[in-house]
């Protein structure tokens, strides 16, 4: 994209989205009229980097607008994808349209496998677009550093794909933990039955599918041979070279709930446990804990992971499900999901009444991230709130797989007690496919 077009066609959003905003608070159209009444001109030309599984999700998400291009490296996906979609242009490599697309298109969705990214991601940004990616941010912590930086500088509108951070339980808890309900929280605990993980690596190469571009799906990644049912679709979650287990694929959802109601960022150090490491998959289940510091008035505070086969039966002495957030505070402690909260003990809490609403609630996450694109207003997961979370969810990794206690120094990216977290906190990248 031009900078001349990027800056006409952002001004002309912005100001036909504030004038539309002025006439139906006016009374001069109902919410139904504006809609019929916008012209296509006024919508988001979306390119989507992914096409299936969440991508697909996050496709219907933003179907109000134009969608444009469409890019999969499985070619079964994407023309599935484009018999819905009929007018959006075809392409196997991002790479390629993004260059082709340059002057086209305001914004892209990227709904790829984890360590495509931070690549998809930053080049994006480089090209002045809005993004809208899904979780986690990056495949490393460094990456997360970057692309928040990078995004920051351009000035362009992010959002994470957390998408139940829109969800209205998740507010109510938020003013819950912040109006002092339960008092000083000291320790949080975070738990999800999920177990991403295990798993050898395959020693039989095999011929990939003619609709899988093989290459294109590895991109950054080493080299390795192709695997029928090993990788590609769902199970490259498992493998270091390609995603980060469960705590990538869960953390960022259910971490979140802690990091926004008890302004979190950057933990001070952090230990993991688990089994042995792999070099090649992650753990079938994983025990970390970060510690935070003070954060103004907020009491330091004890934030625990565990998932897969480490899950807790218990916590702070009441039976929990297979996954949610446990508030540990000086006056009570409080139990969160997704739909549902509960505090503790109950006898104390029977006649609780919960502080007036505070935080508006949503109108949506891809809607939330469409409005900031078009008026420059704010989202709750942009990339500088979502990078600083992403860098702890992998920051849980790193530390399993060094098998040491890190004393972080968040502002550098680097253990202070130890270089053994260097090679796991970035990496190498193929030729082609860099991020810097």
């Amino acid at each position: 994209m031009t900078k001349q077009y990027q800056t006409n066609r952002r001004d002309f959003l912005k100001t036909t989205t504030m004038a539309g905003a002025g006439a139906i608070a006016a009374g001069v159209w109902t919410g139904a009229q504006a809609q019929d009444s916008k012209s296509p001109n006024e919508k988001l030309n979306i390119a989507c980097i992914g096409t299936a599984n969440r991508a697909a999700a996050d496709i219907q998400g933003v179907l109000g607008e134009n969608i444009v291009a469409l890019v999969d490296v499985d070619k079964n996906y994407l023309d599935r994808k484009l018999k819905e979609i009929p007018g959006a242009r075809p392409y196997a490599d991002y790479r390629e349209m993004l260059d082709a697309e340059k002057g086209k298109i305001d914004a892209v969705v990227i709904g790829t496998t984890d360590h495509h990214h931070a690549p998809a991601t930053i080049r994006a940004i480089r090209a002045g677009l809005h993004v809208y990616c899904e979780k986690p941010l990056t495949h490393t912590v460094q990456e997360a550093r970057i692309i928040a930086e990078a995004a920051k500088e351009a000035g362009v509108a992010t959002q994470l794909g957390t998408q139940i951070h829109a969800g209205n339980n998740y507010r109510r808890v938020v003013e819950i933990i912040q109006s002092g309900a339960i008092g000083d929280v000291t320790e949080a605990h975070v738990w999800v039955g999920k177990g991403w993980g295990g798993g050898e690596r395959p020693e039989k190469a095999e011929q990939p599918p003619a609709h899988l571009n093989w290459d294109l799906w590895l991109g950054p990644a080493p080299e390795r041979p192709y695997a029928a049912g090993r990788y590609h679709p769902a199970q490259w979650r498992r493998w270091w070279d390609f995603g980060q287990g469960t705590l990538g694929d869960m953390g960022c959802h259910y971490m979140d709930l802690p990091f926004w109601a008890l302004k979190l960022r950057h933990p001070t150090s952090c230990v993991a446990t688990g089994p042995e490491v792999h070099p090649e998959t992650c753990p079938l289940g994983l025990t970390v804990e970060y510690q935070f510091p003070k954060r103004g008035d907020l009491a330091p505070c004890k934030l625990t992971w565990y998932d897969g086969n480490m899950t807790p039966k218990k916590i702070a002495g009441e039976r929990v499900p297979g996954s949610g957030v446990m508030f540990v505070g000086t006056e009570g402690h409080m139990f969160a999901d997704y739909g549902n909260y509960r505090l503790f003990p109950r006898e104390k809490f029977a006649d609780f009444t919960a502080p007036a609403e505070s935080i508006p609630n949503s109108i949506g996450h891809h809607a939330e991230w469409i409005k900031a694109c078009k008026d420059g207003s704010p989202t709750t997961c942009n990339f500088d709130y979502s990078g600083a979370l992403s860098e702890t969810v992998l920051l849980g990794n790193v530390a399993y797989r060094t098998g040491e206690k890190l004393e972080w120094d968040a502002a550098n990216l680097k253990a202070t007690n130890t270089s053994a977290a260097d090679q796991y906190i970035s990496k190498q990248y193929r030729t082609g496919w860099e991020v810097s």
